[in-house]
């Protein structure tokens, strides 16, 4: 199974870049650093200017990438959610229990992301924490609709699906299926915003990670 996963593509919108990274040396550095720079700096600090020093190229040349550094971030929170989307339906083949799937779904979602040594060029560890402390700022904009319309979140809204037809499996007359995906997968990424840097925000349990123990009873005692 991991072996078909490892040759899996993630197709990105091609409104979100001018030329596709994915096709090029140094498209591939582009996505790299910035990946290393967004998660040293984050998104205020980030400038394509630093990202050219640091891969040791040209602002010029980043440009002929990405428009800005916000069409950037919108590729990387597509990429992670492309991957992720990938990762759970791998990880919920021949599963027959609609509630163990569930739990698999929520446990994907919510837990600490390990690196996959796939995608050589991708760090999944820091990307996974660019997304927790900045993919609402991808979707919290004056251009959402138009992003959106361009196809930018249809990883995502795939996955929420996905996960949301468990849950209609479990309880058909539940009626806020999507509502609950995703309040558990961005209450997920604050908690552990808040596990790392506000503790006393959340509650953290030793021998249990708590945040997937807390959604998933979330989850099913909602729905039940």
């Amino acid at each position: 199974m991991e072996r078909l996963l490892n040759k899996l593509h993630i197709t990105i919108s091609d409104t979100v870049f001018l030329k596709n990274p994915e096709t090029s040396d140094l498209g591939r550095r582009i996505i790299t650093g910035s990946i290393d720079l967004l998660d040293a700096l984050g998104l205020e600090q980030f400038t394509f200017r630093k990202l050219a020093q640091h891969i040791g190229s040209t602002e010029a040349s980043v440009y002929r990438y990405f428009e800005n550094k916000h069409k950037l971030l919108l590729y990387l929170v597509m990429w992670y959610w492309g991957w992720m989307e990938y990762r759970l339906v791998f990880r919920l083949a021949n599963v027959e229990a609609a509630e163990d799937r569930l739990r698999r779904a929520i446990e994907l979602l919510t837990q600490q992301v390990s690196e996959d040594s796939s995608y050589s060029h991708i760090n999944e560890v820091k990307l996974s924490r660019i997304v927790v402390a900045e993919s609402l700022k991808a979707y919290l904009t004056r251009d959402v609709d138009e992003d959106n319309q361009n196809g930018a979140f249809a990883y995502y809204k795939q996955l929420v699906v996905r996960v949301g037809e468990i849950i209609a499996e479990l309880n058909p007359d539940y009626p806020y299926p999507h509502m609950l995906v995703t309040t558990i997968v961005e209450g997920g990424h604050v908690q552990r915003h808040f596990a790392e840097h506000l503790p006393r925000l959340t509650d953290l349990r030793e021998g249990e990670d708590s945040i997937v123990r807390f959604y998933t009873d979330l989850a099913f005692k909602t729905i039940c």
